[in-house]
């Protein structure tokens, strides 16, 4: 029977126990391995043989994750610390471009998702890995494991940079002191290494994303806080840049080697991909319809939340927002309750997005010859993945510098492969000159 194309219940239905392979020869998208060339095709005949069963009873494993909970995972893996960029964006590129460029990207999100869930259905996989292997072979399955590593170690590099710098202010706010004491429980680099054993750790040995629908929420709801105290404070101080003793001078019309940095962090604000086929492998009841549904209400939501704190935050602070903006309201609001909570706010929420990230780089069973699941392993990989991102946060200079390579590196679909290398190049090769001409350590730069 053919596949229904808005679900993919007729693969939860059509194997429900092992089958005789002297008596029954079927239509199936999952043959043995060990067969001839042919049967590495996407849709072709053959026999369903016991370990096959086996296989396919662990990826196909049913769904236990409301539409709720998975619209929460999804909207915290997209929203992520890019939020804290986009008002740098929109100081770069002005408000009408940089609304057009947001919306684009984020339609070529959706689309993008939409192509992967008809590969999904096609390549008759709920997983990367055996989706490149079916059409590359071993190079597919090393590349698509390579790409979402990649994207995957940046995002939540990203998300430790933030802990990094904004625990050690939070801490210096509640105690009082005007400057750094120079005591350990003050030094970044020690602060990210407790939260990463204390909490993420702990989160990222969970067996499956629906466990954490419940922190995903948490996520969302002190990023909204974050938005709500962002509008309050645009109007409850009307003119912050007085009190930074600088003017507003208006935008020129001339693109400089800060603009550079706008599409990465336009392309990275909407990246979930790698999010996507494993919350669509837990969603209760799932069916492509229902999880395209899940993937268009977290986009248009975040899309929601990037307009409001980007152009509120752009209209606080103007030409002089920083590229991370929690540092340019530091300036105007040295010992003030309610940024502080907004502070600690943003580092919980930040926090609690790394377990949604780090999921499908932690459990590359599919590579290995053993394809059941390991307490051992999985949590031996996730500690290793996680000891490399502090190794990281501790030596790269600024967010800005993750955010640029990795929205750079990345793409959302192979469609859009000849696009993005051309941004890629033309933004990496300004990235380059800028750092060049004003080096990290120099001042010059934000």
């Amino acid at each position: 029977m053919e596949a229904d194309d808005d679900s993919t219940a007729s693969l939860d239905d059509r194997f429900t126990e092992p089958i005789d392979s002297e008596k029954a020869t079927i239509n199936s998208h999952f043959l043995d391995e060990d067969g001839d060339a042919e049967s590495h095709k996407f849709l072709t005949n053959g026999i369903m043989k016991k370990k096959k069963y086996e296989e396919y009873q662990e990826e196909y494993h049913p769904g236990h994750t409301s539409f709720g909970m998975s619209v929460f995972n999804l909207s915290n893996a997209i929203m992520g610390s890019g939020i804290l960029g986009l008002s740098y964006a929109m100081a770069n590129t002005g408000i009408v471009l940089f609304v057009v460029l947001l919306l684009g990207v984020a339609i070529l999100s959706l689309y993008s998702v939409h192509l992967l869930l008809m590969t999904a259905k096609e390549g008759g996989s709920l997983i990367y890995e055996k989706l490149g292997e079916r059409a590359f072979g071993w190079p597919g399955k090393m590349a698509a494991f390579g790409s979402i590593t990649l994207q995957n170690i940046g995002a939540m590099s990203s998300y430790l940079f933030i802990v990094k710098y904004e625990l050690p202010e939070v801490i210096r706010a509640f105690m009082g002191l005007e400057q750094s004491s120079g005591e350990w429980y003050m030094n970044g680099n020690y602060l990210v290494v407790f939260v990463s054993i204390g909490i993420i750790l702990p989160l990222c040995i969970l067996k499956n994303l629906g466990y954490l629908g419940y922190t995903s929420g948490f996520s969302l709801s002190c990023m909204v806080f974050f938005l709500g105290v962002l509008i309050y404070k645009k109007y409850n101080l009307p003119c912050p840049i007085v009190y930074l003793g600088l003017c507003f001078i208006p935008r020129s019309l001339l693109l400089s080697f800060q603009t550079a940095y706008t599409i990465p962090i336009l392309a990275f604000s909407f990246v979930c991909h790698p999010e996507i086929l494993p919350i669509y492998s837990e969603l209760k009841d799932r069916s492509r319809r229902k999880m395209q549904n899940v993937s268009n209400l977290s986009i248009l939501a975040m899309l929601v939340m990037y307009m409001f704190s980007a152009l509120f935050g752009y209209l606080t602070f103007y030409e002089n927002v920083e590229a991370e903006l929690l540092h340019t309201f530091t300036k105007v609001y040295t010992f003030d309750t309610m940024l502080l909570l907004v502070r600690l706010a943003v580092l919980t929420a930040v926090t609690l997005t790394v377990p949604i990230v780090l999921f499908p780089v932690s459990t590359p069973r599919h590579l290995l010859k053993r394809t059941r699941f390991s307490w051992v392993r999985h949590m031996l990989i996730a500690a290793f993945i996680l000891l490399f991102n502090n190794l990281l946060v501790i030596f790269v200079p600024t967010i800005r510098d993750i955010f640029g390579f990795i929205g750079e590196s990345s793409t959302t679909a192979a469609i859009f492969l000849v696009v993005g290398i051309i941004f890629m190049f033309s933004s990496l090769s300004l990235i380059v000159m800028d750092w060049i001409h004003n080096p990290p350590g120099s001042g010059g730069g934000h």
